[in-house]
């Protein structure tokens, strides 16, 4: 049987609600000593990369 905790962290990662939380874990193994950035710098962040440029062919 599929425990909720289970389906809860799927769509989590799915939506990529749990993106702050993959890049902790990520930089605390690959890059341990080196400041993180807040939640609310990596949001801007992330949106900045997602809509800081022209993406279009034309």
């Amino acid at each position: 049987m599929i425990k909720p905790r289970n389906i809860w962290s799927w769509l989590r990662t799915a939506t990529g609600d749990d993106a702050y939380e993959r890049y902790v874990e990520h930089r605390s193994k690959k890059h341990p000593g080196e400041p993180l950035l807040t939640r609310a710098a990596f949001y801007e962040e992330s949106q900045r990369r997602k809509w800081g440029g022209i993406t279009r062919c034309c």
